[in-house]
């Protein structure tokens, strides 16, 4: 448990001095609400934070965002604005031992000198529910304000009854213009004279605040992070250029959480483009995910599943893909095998689409609850046993290989039982039904769950 104590007049933390070698992010992180870059929708003239602090009554809270977009820095602003003690702890390492001495200690604060306490929470979604259930009490006591910052979806994340008495607050990245603004900070940070030293004169090339704002990618963090680290590889009076901002990065920031949002997103996003035929967005989704990280197994299931959910009979041959894709995969195993990964959602976006598979085994499920137990039709039922026709098993089965068409009328489900697979109007789906569609007596008014079963 870290405790951060801000003078409720100024909100400056107690101590000034930084200490040596001292990231840059955190050298340049903001005392007041008019020093952070971003999130004017909470903290601009008329957004709820800055409104709720001229209040002088700031409700608990939870800030959701990705990372970088300030909420650890904006919690500690809250903090010193309000005048309160501040009390940290990372859902990381504390235990309810120490939610209970952290919210014990904010109790005897306000009634012995009067002083609210922030207690701000880090990676709160990472509290089991004990944890959070911990926390209840003094949150509608106003022991404490409670503020959690979290990069997953609180709505699954944190229990109903901690987001009940807290507001959410959505972080957005931060725009291009205010990454823009952190540069020049971290410029003029970085310029400053050190103890026995001159002070430098570090400029930065414009191709090189591009590169670096396109890689940070709305985060704070990386953009200084990654200034700082260009600013080491150069001379005090140098210019940053985009090739030394490309060496200090080495890679590329992609924000991917395999349990995250970012995850079920990116997802969503490949299977909704091979589902809308987009080979391209279908493509990119799928090596953006494989070069976070994510398992090529899970991308190849959602293929398999796709070519039967979404494709079906439109285009048999789908399946088959998919499946083979999957099964290179096995054989062969990364990187070789993201060609047949990629030759899979190329094919899978390209061709015609039928959810006919999705809606008749719906439409299955619905007949197995309605009719329960229904019985097998006599003369399905199996004549292969001393006695069976006596009971009349297999009596009247008419044997279709028997009939010159291939086919014979004959009932094959339980009474009630109506159609269940309707054909969809795309691909192969049209041809390979129509010789079923052509032996019905009346094709059009058959439905699932009317009449006897007429289908072969």
């Amino acid at each position: 448990m870290t405790e951060q104590l801000f003078e409720p007049d100024t909100g400056e933390a107690h101590s000034t001095t930084e200490p040596p070698g001292q990231p840059l992010a955190a050298r340049l992180r903001p005392q007041t609400l008019d020093e952070v870059v971003g999130q004017a929708h909470l903290i601009g003239p008329d957004g709820p934070v800055r409104k709720a602090l001229e209040r002088g009554r700031i409700p608990s809270m939870i800030l959701w965002g990705p990372p970088g977009t300030g909420k650890t820095t904006l919690a500690g602003v809250i903090a010193a604005e309000y005048g309160a003690a501040m009390t940290v702890l990372s859902a990381v390492t504390a235990g309810v031992k120490d939610v209970r001495a952290a919210v014990t200690e904010a109790g005897e604060r306000r009634r012995r000198v009067g002083r609210a306490t922030v207690l701000f929470i880090d990676e709160i979604h990472r509290f089991n529910k004990a944890q959070q259930d911990a926390l209840l009490p003094s949150v509608e006591a106003g022991d404490v304000t409670l503020i959690g910052a979290t990069t997953e979806n609180p709505s699954f994340e944190v229990n109903s009854a901690l987001l009940s008495r807290s507001i959410l607050y959505r972080l957005e990245p931060l725009p291009d213009d205010d990454l823009r603004v952190l540069i020049e900070r971290g410029l003029d940070r970085l310029n400053e004279p050190v103890e026995g030293e001159a002070a430098a004169a570090l400029t930065m090339a414009a191709e090189a605040r591009t590169a670096l704002i396109h890689a940070a990618d709305g985060d704070a963090r990386v953009l200084l992070t990654g200034l700082e680290a260009a600013a080491a590889l150069v001379e005090q009076d140098a210019t940053i250029s985009a090739e030394v901002v490309t060496a200090a990065l080495a890679q590329p920031h992609l924000r991917y959480d395999k349990t995250g949002d970012n995850h079920y997103d990116q997802v969503s996003a490949f299977i909704k483009s091979m589902r809308g035929s987009d080979p391209d967005a279908a493509l990119y989704w799928l090596i953006r995910m494989l070069t976070q990280g994510e398992d090529p197994r899970f991308l190849a299931r959602r293929m398999v599943i796709l070519a039967s959910e979404d494709v079906g009979l439109a285009d048999p041959q789908a399946l088959n893909v998919a499946v083979n894709a999957f099964d290179a995969l096995d054989r062969v195993g990364l990187p070789e095998a993201r060609f047949a990964l990629a030759e899979a959602c190329l094919y899978l976006s390209l061709t015609p689409k039928s959810n006919s598979v999705t809606t008749a085994l719906a439409a299955a499920d619905e007949a197995v609850a309605r009719l329960g137990n229904a019985p097998v039709p006599p003369a399905l039922r199996d004549a292969h046993y001393k006695g069976a026709r006596k009971l009349g098993h297999g009596v009247g089965y008419r044997y279709p290989h028997n009939d010159p068409s291939g086919w014979v009328e004959q009932q094959y489900g339980p009474d009630r039982l109506g159609r269940l697979y309707s054909p969809g109007e795309h691909g192969h789906e049209p041809r390979i039904n129509a010789w079923r569609d052509s032996r019905r007596d009346d094709p059009d008014t058959y439905h699932p769950g009317h009449g006897r079963d007429h289908d072969a």
